[in-house]
């Protein structure tokens, strides 16, 4: 099972061009999934081999996680890994079929995203105070998540060549590896210039890549990133969520993931009167219904402006208008 594992890793490598994050990803469910089984089998069993597994088998890992609260959200992501290596193992005929395609995925619970308000999102990117290097870091993470819509993983794969600063646009490699450009305002590309001037007189941190790296992901391996860790190296996608979480605990409302800011930049864009179809080429959405859910956060959050700040709204029927409906 281990060199399926390293099998399907360097497909995805080297064939589908999948980022380190994703690989990462991938390759943690596997190794998780591999554990649970060595649990359920007899110490005396040979080692599990891909053909071995059947539906029952991935029905308890899937169970197993529930047992250790985890959210439903991740054990779909954990079936979907499952599935995308079985297609791979059935392909190269290491498997005769795929047992996670008979398992169902849990079904999850349907809510919308939550959204900041303007003067939320505002106050979050003057939260990282200082001028030291990493508090110029943390500002410029923040204030490009906001000002572009980047998913966290394509914020941690840009690179500096992926920056127009005179024009005011960035390279976002999304989905698939698939590239977007989008625009980056002034005072996110101010506070990047901020933060890579300190950055270079710091010698320590310079990135260094990897002397063997090869093959199509040499160049990936050898840019520069645009956000370092604390070593020198590339700012992870966990890294990013941790510093988004640390100090969006001081809103009102709690923390947020970079995924809120993501939501929001969409949002505030729509507010704003932004075209629908221009806000889903920024997000690189492939079908506008995707991007339409932002509609009815818009439509939400005005209807809630409307009852609270209006006189006279639903005090009488306690209820909302009803589309094509007059209001009784």
């Amino acid at each position: 099972m281990e060199d399926a594992i390293r099998a399907f890793v360097t497909f995805l490598e080297v064939e589908r061009g999948a980022s380190r994050e994703t690989i990462r990803g991938y390759r943690s469910d596997l190794r998780q999934f591999l554990s649970y089984a060595g649990t359920v089998r007899p110490s005396t069993a040979p080692a599990l081999t891909p053909a071995e597994v059947d539906p029952l088998t991935i029905r308890g890992y899937l169970a197993w996680l529930d047992r250790k609260k985890q959210k439903k959200t991740s054990l779909a992501r954990k079936l979907a890994t499952l599935r995308s290596f079985y297609r791979f193992m059935t392909r190269e005929g290491l498997a005769g079929q795929n047992p996670a395609a008979e398992v169902h995925t849990p079904k999850l619970p349907q809510h919308l995203p939550r959204v900041l308000t303007k003067d939320d999102a505002n106050a979050l990117m003057e939260f990282p105070e200082g001028d030291d290097l990493l508090a110029r870091r943390d500002r410029a993470i923040l204030e490009t998540l906001y000002s572009t819509g980047a998913r966290v993983g394509e914020l941690v794969g840009m690179n500096l060549d992926d920056l127009n600063r005179s024009d005011g646009l960035v390279r976002v490699r999304g989905k698939g590896r698939k590239e977007r450009i989008v625009p980056i305002g002034t005072v996110a590309l101010e506070t990047l210039r901020e933060y890579h001037e300190l950055l270079s007189r710091d010698a320590s941190r310079a990135p260094v890549a990897p002397a063997d790296a090869t093959g199509p992901r040499r160049h990936e391996e050898q840019a520069q990133p645009v956000f370092l860790n604390h070593w020198g190296g590339r700012l992870t996608a966990r890294g990013v969520e941790r510093i988004v979480e640390k100090y969006s605990r001081r809103l009102a409302g709690g923390g947020v993931s970079p995924h809120a800011l993501r939501h929001s930049f969409a949002t505030h864009l729509l507010d704003e009167g932004a075209d629908l179809r221009a806000i889903q080429e920024m997000l690189g959405h492939s079908s506008l219904a995707t991007t339409q859910k932002y509609t009815h956060l818009a439509t939400d959050h005005l209807l809630e402006v409307y009852d609270r700040a209006h006189p006279r709204a639903g005090r009488l029927s306690g209820m909302r208008p009803v589309a094509g409906k007059a209001r009784p």
